[in-house]
C-alpha cells in the first residue's frame, strides 16, 4: 500500500514510524512532514490545510490510504473532499469533526446524550459573559469555542483573571475566529485522563488510557500548552472506569453524532476529569492526541494499517486489537518562551537515531532541515519516548535519553509521570 500522512508534528512522526513497521506498506509520504519524519517517509511540501493540493497529490500518486493527523484539515472538510473523489481517508467528516472544532456543539451533544460534563454557558458578548461569571464561584474555566491549538483554555483562579480571559478572546481577538464565542464552565477539580478510541460509525474500540501534562510548569503550574508530556497506560483508568467511559461517554457520543446525520469514522478522543471516581468530559477531539499518540502507538501490537483499514471499511467489529503490557513515557522538549514567543532556526545536536533502540524513540515535533543541520521550527520541538516493563523504568529511561540532546533555550518538565509514581 501507498500511504499519505498529513501533518508535521510529533503525532504524525509517531504515526509514520508505526506505519513504516507494517509489511503491507510499500511507500510512505507525509505532507508537509518534518526533519524526523523524513527518515521514514518522503516529505512533500504541501501544507496540511491545502486541501486541493493534497487531493491532487493523492490522485496523482495513487495513494491507497490517507491518514489525517491534525484537527485543522478535518475541520475544513478534507475527509468529505477525499471521499467525494473516491479516495480512502482515515478521519471524520467536517460535520462530525465539530465535536472538536466547536466546543459549543460538543456541549450541546453531551447534554442531549446525557454525557457527564461540567455545567456551562456560551456567550458571544463580553458584557453578558462577564456579568454571568461574576455570579459564579472561582476557580472558573474560560474556553474559546473554536480550535486554538490546545491553548484556548484558561483556568481562572479569580474573577479578575476570568474577566481578562473573556476580554482577551471576545474583544482583543487573541484566538481570531476561534474566540468569537466563549464557553464559561464550572471548574471540576480532580485528576485528568485521556481515552482515545477507534470508531467506524457503529463500533468503538478503545486504546490504552493515557495522561497528558498540559501546563508548562512542573507541578501543573503556568499556562496551558499543546502538551508537555504523557504516559500510558494510566493506572487511574481502572477496568471499571474504562467500562464506564465506553458506556457513558464514547458510545453515546458516537450514537449522538450518527443521530444528527454525522457518523464518526476515525479516532475519537475524550479528555476526562475524574472526581471522586466519577468522570466528567472536559473535551472531545476528532483525531489522535498529541503527545498521547507518542506513548500509545509504541504499545500497539496489532498492525496499525489493519486497524485503520478496518475503520475506513466499517468492519472494526471483525478485528481484535492487541496491546503490549509494557508502559511508555514521553517527555516533550520545547523552545524557551513556549507557549509564548520563542525563537526558531536554532541548531539541535545529539538526537539519537530513532531506530537505534527498540525501547527509546525521539519523535520530532517542531524540526526542519537547514542544509545538513536539524534546527527548531516550532514551540514543541521533540518528544522523547521510552518503553519499559513499568512506568518508573520508562520514566527513568526517557529522561536518560534526552540528556545528550542540546539546543539553546531548551526546556522540559522534570516531573512527567510523577503524580502516579
Amino acid at each position: 500500500m501507498k500511504i499519505l500522512v498529513i501533518g508535521s508534528g510529533g503525532r504524525e512522526h509517531a504515526l509514520v514510524w508505526k506505519l513504516a513497521q507494517s509489511p503491507r506498506v510499500t511507500k510512505l509520504f507525509c505532507a508537509p512532514g518534518n526533519a524526523g519524519i523524513s527518515q521514514h517517509a518522503t516529505c512533500v511540501p504541501i501544507a496540511a490545510d491545502d486541501l486541493p493540493g493534497l487531493q491532487k497529490f493523492a490522485v496523482s500518486e495513487r495513494i491507497d490510504l490517507t491518514v489525517v493527523g491534525p484537527e485543522v484539515p478535518l475541520a475544513l472538510g478534507i475527509a468529505d473532499l477525499f471521499r467525494k473523489n473516491k479516495l480512502k481517508v482515515f478521519g471524520p467528516t467536517k460535520n462530525a469533526a465539530r465535536i472538536e472544532s466547536s466546543k459549543a456543539f460538543a456541549k450541546d451533544l453531551m447534554l442531549r446524550q446525557k454525557i457527564p460534563t461540567a455545567a456551562s454557558r456560551t456567550f458571544e458578548q463580553a458584557s453578558a459573559a462577564i456579568h454571568y461569571l461574576e455570579t459564579q464561584p472561582v476557580p472558573i474555566v474560560v474556553k474559546a469555542d473554536g480550535l486554538a491549538q490546545g491553548k484556548g483554555v484558561v483556568v481562572a483562579q479569580s474573577h479578575e483573571e476570568a474577566r481578562e480571559a473573556v476580554l482577551n478572546m471576545l474583544e482583543q481577538h487573541a484566538f481570531g475566529a476561534a474566540g468569537q464565542r466563549v464557553i464559561i464552565e464550572e471548574c471540576i477539580q480532580g485528576e485528568e485522563v485521556t481515552l482515545m478510541a477507534f470508531a467506524d460509525g457503529k463500533t468503538v474500540k478503545p486504546m490504552l488510557a493515557a495522561q497528558d501534562h498540559k501546563r508548562i510548569g512542573a507541578g501543573d503550574t503556568g499556562p496551558n500548552t499543546g502538551g508537555m508530556g504523557a504516559y500510558a497506560p494510566a493506572p487511574l483508568a481502572t477496568p471499571a472506569l474504562r467500562y464506564t467511559l465506553m458506556r457513558e461517554v464514547l458510545y453515546p457520543a458516537i450514537e449522538g453524532l450518527a443521530r444528527v446525520g454525522s457518523p464518526f469514522f476515525g479516532v475519537i478522543y475524550a479528555g476526562v476529569m475524574v472526581r471522586d471516581g466519577v468522570p466528567y468530559v472536559l473535551e472531545f477531539n476528532a483525531r489522535f492526541g498529541d503527545p498521547e499518540t507518542q506513548v500509545v502507538l509504541p504499545l500497539l501490537k496489532t498492525d496499525l494499517v489493519d486497524v485503520l483499514e478496518a475503520v475506513v471499511e466499517h468492519r472494526l467489529d471483525q478485528l481484535d486489537i492487541e496491546w503490549s503490557e509494557d508502559a511508555a513515557v514521553c517527555v516533550v522538549m520545547s523552545s524557551g518562551g513556549y507557549p509564548g514567543k520563542y525563537s526558531t532556526g536554532v541548531p539541535i545536536s545529539g538526537i539519537p537515531d530513532i531506530g537505534s533502540s527498540d525501547s527509546s524513540m525521539v519523535f520530532h515535533a517542531g524540526t526542519a532541515w537547514n542544509g545538513e543541520q536539524i534546527v527548531t521550527s516550532g514551540g514543541r520541538v521533540l518528544g522523547v519516548t521510552a518503553v519499559s516493563p513499568n512506568l518508573a523504568k520508562a520514566k527513568s529511561q526517557a529522561y536518560e535519553s534526552l540528556e545528550g540532546i542540546r539546543f539553546d533555550g531548551q526546556y522540559y518538565r522534570n516531573d512527567i509521570a510523577n503524580r502516579v509514581l
